[in-house]
């Protein structure tokens, strides 16, 4: 069936959650997982207030350190289930591509992620990566809610 699941992350509490049932179910049909995290590349003119408070240097140090921590909830998950487990902090403004692009380099077969990261506003202006990757993934997308 699946053999190479991949896991986006976000951080967020719902996506978390996500990659416990996904662990969990490559566990089941003894998958190996792939995480996956993207973070906004540095930019000189920008609204973020961390990268108009820092340099280019720190603000990517600062966000590799926030991008690890996301990544080790599904290492440590992996680790527990007993499941092999590799992770991929991309750099990208467009994290749908950045999932996409992780899942076909990687050789996933199936992608299982949160039903959306942002709330409010931000969902309606930005969109749902969630939604981008539905439309344009050619592997099979579980969605969790």
């Amino acid at each position: 069936m699946f053999k190479h699941i991949l896991i986006p992350t976000d951080g967020s509490e719902l996506s978390e959650r996500a990659v416990l049932a996904g662990v969990s179910f490559a566990k089941e049909v003894g998958a190996q997982v792939t995480g996956v995290t993207a973070l906004p590349e540095f930019r000189t003119f920008t609204l973020d207030s961390d990268m108009i408070e820092t340099t280019e240097d720190e603000y990517l140090a600062a966000s590799e350190r926030r991008g690890d921590k996301f990544l080790a909830t599904i290492v440590d998950a992996a680790r527990v289930a007993g499941v092999t487990c590799n992770t991929v902090l991309a750099r990208s403004d467009r994290p749908a591509e950045a999932i996409l692009q992780t899942a076909r380099e990687r050789g996933c077969d199936l992608i299982i992620m949160a039903s959306h990261g942002r709330h409010g506003i931000g969902s309606v202006l930005l969109g749902s990566e969630t939604q981008k990757v539905l439309v344009q993934s050619a592997i099979p997308v579980l969605v969790y809610r």
